[in-house]
């Protein structure tokens, strides 16, 4: 055969020999970009966010700590709420790898809006700078979020009533790790009637999250021979995070 063939040609010599379908491979920008990308490891720089994932993720359920400390100042769900100078919503960071609770504000704290800041929370601030960390690291809350008459604790009818936006409060930070401070705040959280003497350095699990009880710091500021135990609650911290 002499001359140019053409397609139509070659076409037709398959049709004649049953061969009516030949597979091509793909070429272009976007079949290398596959195919690159599929080349690309998991763990390469390139592959890896920018910001960590702690920090992008979208908060639990759509709902931010902001929505619910505006929806909690409305609230007159229990007496406390006609006593009260300001609501206490809790403070630090809203990703923090460790939050602690508390059992409900104290007058400096109802003055401040801030849980933990009179001599309990200095006290709390050296524990927490002993592992390592700041108090901008972690997030501080209370059971209750206004001031109980007289700082008493918390009755059950006010716990019930604020324990909702409490437990809102972690799925919506959705800390690696909790730590309870005193018998209240254990109490009400887990629903037990535990000894905080018994039970303290002995890690519970609430919603799915480690949870370690310890001591009130107003509790060790009467009783400071007792700090080393809660030395030894933080070393645990400390070790569930690994923290140096």
């Amino acid at each position: 055969m002499t001359g140019r063939i053409s397609c139509k040609m070659v076409a037709a010599y398959l049709r004649e020999i049953g061969i009516d379908y030949i597979p091509v491979p793909l070429r272009g920008p976007s079949s290398e970009a596959a195919g690159s990308a599929a080349k690309e490891e998991p763990d390469s720089p390139a592959a890896k966010p920018a910001v960590s994932p702690r920090k992008e993720r979208e908060p639990h359920g759509g709902e931010t700590l902001e929505e619910i400390r505006q929806e909690l100042i409305a609230c007159r769900g229990c007496p406390l709420c006609s006593g009260r100078r300001t609501v206490v919503f809790g403070v630090g960071n809203p990703h923090a790898r460790l939050m602690f609770v508390g059992e409900g504000p104290g007058e400096e704290e109802d003055r401040q809006g801030e849980p933990f800041v009179g001599a309990a929370g200095k006290r709390l601030n050296r524990w927490i700078a002993r592992i390592g960390l700041k108090r901008e690291d972690v997030y501080i809350a209370n059971i209750v979020k206004c001031r109980p008459p007289g700082n008493r604790a918390p009755l059950p009818a006010e716990a019930a009533s604020c324990l909702p936006y409490l437990k809102r409060q972690i799925r919506t930070i959705r800390p690696e790790v909790l730590c309870t401070l005193g018998a209240v705040a254990l109490q009400y959280l887990l629903d037990t009637n535990e000894k905080i003497t018994r039970v303290r350095g002995r890690w519970r699990v609430f919603d799915g999250v480690p949870m370690l009880p310890t001591y009130h710091p107003a509790f060790i500021l009467r009783n400071q021979a007792r700090e080393h135990e809660v030395f030894d609650d933080f070393d645990l911290l400390a070790e569930r995070l690994r923290l140096k």
